[in-house]
């Protein structure tokens, strides 16, 4: 009855593989859930395609990818998921917030066609199944299972998800930009009572100010968001590829002395809750 998460990419932005990048990883968004035996796949950066390699070792062949949305460092790595190629495997695809856009398959598909890339999402054989909803939703994909969603404050739109199982939670809330002294009560709601909240901290509050209307936040505002919302765990996750280890070092350490249940999140780097 447990969730287990797994982080197979925690960086944003943009991929930075270096000698600098070693402790915390370089790959982007990818972050795996499982729950009732069925694998949830959040996001679809350069980190998927150890996934994908992992899934062909160890099964099972199927899952179901959630998308907070749909820029470049959270899709980046679909082309490079292995299993998709191959006709024993099925996926569904879904994604909150492009129903006025045109939907999931044509976005997906526009990255995987020329010029920007020279095979084609026809190339897959795997079983793709794609379906769209509005952020806000909430449904039970399986027994036992149910999934939440709410807007987040991102350019073109994204979705936050709560995935709740055998009475424990994980909630995933990146990107999203917060507003300085205002809680996100979309956010506040999601993750009321959380286990564990995934949340944007792309920056530091120092640095905050000269990026407003990127669409990122960060990890003070997380802190503040799990303690009003009584959040049991917070990992500090979307680090930007500016952050070497040095500085994700000393952002734990702050983290930590501000609030003991903060971390950041690590490339392999595995949870089990319940």
């Amino acid at each position: 009855m447990s969730l287990k998460v797994k982080f197979w990419g925690v960086r944003g932005s943009i991929a930075c593989p270096s000698p600098n990048h070693i402790s915390f990883g370089g790959n982007t968004s990818c972050v795996e859930v499982s729950a009732g035996g069925h694998r949830f796949i959040l996001d679809a950066g350069t980190g998927v395609r150890n996934l994908g390699h992992w899934i062909f070792r160890k099964g099972p062949h199927r899952g179901t990818f959630l998308f907070s949305h749909t820029h470049w460092d959270h899709i980046t790595g679909f082309p490079f998921f292995s299993p998709a190629f191959h006709p024993d495997h099925e996926f569904k695809m879904m994604a909150g917030h492009l129903t006025a856009h045109g939907g999931l398959q044509r976005v997906i598909a526009g990255q995987m066609s020329n010029p920007m890339f020279p095979v084609p999402l026809e190339a897959m054989r795997a079983k793709l199944v794609f379906e769209d909803f509005e952020a806000g939703d909430r449904w039970s994909p399986l027994a036992g299972v149910t999934i939440r969603t709410a807007p987040l404050n991102h350019p073109n739109g994204a979705t936050g998800y709560r995935i709740e199982h055998g009475g424990k939670s994980v909630c995933y809330v990146t990107d999203t930009e917060h507003l300085p002294g205002q809680p996100d009560q979309n956010i506040l709601g999601l993750i009321e009572g959380t286990d564990l909240l995934i949340y944007d901290s792309t920056y530091t509050d120092a640095e905050f100010p000269q990026k407003v209307g990127w669409g990122h936040s960060t990890w003070q505002e997380g802190v503040r968001l799990a303690q009003a919302a009584h959040v049991k765990s917070y990992a500090i996750f979307h680090h930007d590829p500016d952050h070497e280890d040095r500085v994700m070092e000393q952002i734990e350490s702050e983290a930590r002395a501000l609030w003991r249940d903060a971390f950041v999140a690590r490339e392999n780097m595995r949870i089990v809750l319940g």
